[in-house]
């Protein structure tokens, strides 16, 4: 299993140095530095401890260039959690130090090696078993998997107590270690895929080497797949993937068996027949037994899953939000980080970024969202991992519904059989409202001014219906050079049912540099104080405007309606 890219977390541009050359040794990571303090970071965030905090319970591993008990403050709370433990180190900002903190199962030792190798200094490691042996035993390398962590740790501390012990199995990486080694030892390690019950005096290892191919429907796939395993002698842990073909790729069977199982899908092309395509992939001298509609393929060694298949491709259309890095919702930011390939209107890609070296960024013009849509199925169907980039939210005015017309066109079953998902962002109404206070506290319509889609006799007789209706009304893509007298007319139609003491809230570029607000009323609005980066908020009857202890005001359209209800 690969290890996920490291974040970079600075405080100040006094640690900007060591932290590229960190990078030089991990060129995927993406410096976050503190916005304000640090000039040149890849990424800012507004604030410390969040940011700290969110990268750990998305499983990134924590590179912090920071005192060690400002980082053990900060996810203090979160230690009592059961869940993701990545790897989370302290490095002294001149380079000069660097100690592994959190995850040792999780290979914070390694990474703290490669980071002190790359700095010229030595690693603070204070894991006994590691000082001692100069490996994890607790921690086998990718392609291995530990089979019971407490009776390991009581192994360990019998190992350290000065006790010898013998190894059965191949375990190439342990000819490396310095370990006490008695052909006739009471402590064992062993390496291998037969089932075996757990024993004290036994380190069990097993090696990734299994694969099942799935080629008929089966009840209770994940518990058919664990009986079928156990009939084969084959332990659960040597499970590297299953494998099945790619008519089955939406299956929700055999997704809930994998999460059940904890393995990875992959997908063989075409309807051959997956066991014998496994057989293939492994080579042949992997061996092959079929039960019950399962085809069990064990290799001798490992497998690299790059040779088995290939994944479900998969496309997220995401919201960036209004353009501030502390307005993304953290799913985003995940979806960002595992992307093979970003699409967008090239201005959004930018707020986006920055990314990898090895991520693809596909810019196009914002009008061709029909044909964007179109390439990123085309990408996805080939097993890629895809985003397709909006501002504010996905399903507002963006990118989410030409993502779905073009499936809903489309009659390719590849296309069909992508993992497509729809994350949220923070629409430009909403955050333009939450600095206004609440102008959207009661109903309210939002509609786009933009007749390029829409005739505008339909907006007209939607702005009538809604400005009746005494809705707090949201106006997008408010003016343009093309269309220049639209706002005007809207403002018309709006005020035959509006008193002109009416509040109105104008934000441009909210949530981006440069952002302003301004409350004015709808009988002093004119279309030039409004532009195309304006959301145009206009209130209902009952919205009220008071003074904050800044100078500026406070707009909110309270929750009852008419009488004012008793408190």
């Amino acid at each position: 299993m690969t290890r996920p890219v490291p974040a970079i977390v600075i405080l100040g541009n006094g640690s900007l140095a060591t932290a590229q050359q960190i990078q030089r040794r991990y060129p995927g990571a993406l410096i976050h530095g503190l916005a304000g303090r640090v000039d040149g970071a890849d990424r800012t965030y507004p604030e410390f401890g969040a940011t700290l905090r969110t990268l750990y319970q998305q499983d990134t591993p924590i590179i912090a260039l920071c005192a060690a008990g400002i980082i053990i403050r900060t996810l203090a709370p979160l230690l009592l959690e059961k869940g993701a433990e990545p790897p989370v180190l302290a490095v002294a900002e001149d380079g000069s130090a660097v100690v592994p903190l959190l995850g040792g199962l999780g290979g914070v030792n390694g990474l703290a090696r490669e980071i002190a190798e790359a700095l010229g200094i030595h690693a603070a490691i204070t894991t006994s078993g590691e000082l001692r042996f100069g490996t994890c035993l607790l921690n086998p390398p990718s392609g291995y998997a530990l089979g019971d962590l407490e009776l390991g740790k009581r192994f360990v501390s019998d190992l350290l107590a000065g006790e010898p012990v013998r190894i059965e199995g191949d375990a190439p990486w342990l000819a490396q270690a310095q370990l006490p080694q008695d052909g006739h030892a009471r402590l064992a390690i062993h390496i291998g895929s037969d089932v075996r019950e757990p024993a004290a005096h036994e380190l069990l290892i097993y090696p990734k080497n299994v694969v099942v191919a799935v080629s008929a429907e089966v009840a209770d796939l994940a518990t058919a797949i664990g009986q079928a395993l156990q009939r084969a002698n084959i332990a659960v842990q040597s499970l590297a993937c299953l494998l099945a073909s790619a008519q089955q790729m939406a299956s929700p069977a055999l997704h809930e068996a994998a999460h059940a199982l904890g393995v990875p899908l992959r997908f063989a092309p075409g309807a051959g027949e997956v066991g014998e395509w496994a057989r293939a992939a492994l080579g042949s001298s992997v061996s092959v037994q079929v039960d019950n509609g399962l085809a069990i393929a064990q290799a001798q060694q490992p497998v690299d899953l790059q040779r088995i298949g290939r994944p479900r491709g998969r496309l997220a259309v995401i919201g960036l939000g209004p353009g501030a890095a502390e307005l993304m919702v953290p799913a985003v930011k995940a979806e960002l980080v595992r992307a093979n390939d970003v699409l967008g209107y090239e201005t959004y890609v930018r707020m986006a970024g920055p990314f990898r070296a090895d991520q693809v960024l596909h810019n196009t013009d914002n009008r061709e969202e029909m044909q964007r849509a179109r390439h990123a199925f085309e990408l996805a169907a080939t097993g890629r991992s895809v985003v397709v980039v909006s501002s504010g939210d996905p399903g507002v005015f963006a990118m989410a519904a030409a993502v779905l017309e073009a499936l809903h066109e489309s009659s390719d079953p590849a296309w069909h059989s992508v993992d497509l998902e729809i994350l949220p962002g923070v629409s430009a109404s909403l955050a333009t409202a939450a600095q206004a206070g609440a102008p959207l506290g009661h109903d309210f319509c939002v509609l786009s001014l933009s007749d390029n889609l829409k005739p505008w006799t339909i907006i007209e007789k939607r702005l009538d219906l809604a400005s009746q209706a005494d809705l707090a009304l949201a106006f997008y893509n408010p003016i343009s050079r093309s269309r220049p007298w639209q706002l005007g007319q809207a403002l018309a139609i709006v005020r035959r049912h509006r008193m002109p003491e009416t509040p109105v809230v104008l934000g441009r570029d909210v949530g981006r540099p440069g952002q302003t607000l301004r409350v004015t009323t709808l009988g002093q609005l004119t279309p030039e104080q409004v532009d195309m980066r304006t959301m145009v908020l206009i209130g209902s009857s009952t919205t009220c405007v008071f003074p904050r202890a800044d100078g500026r005001s406070w707009v909110y359209t309270p929750r009852w309606y008419g009488t004012k209800p008793a408190t």
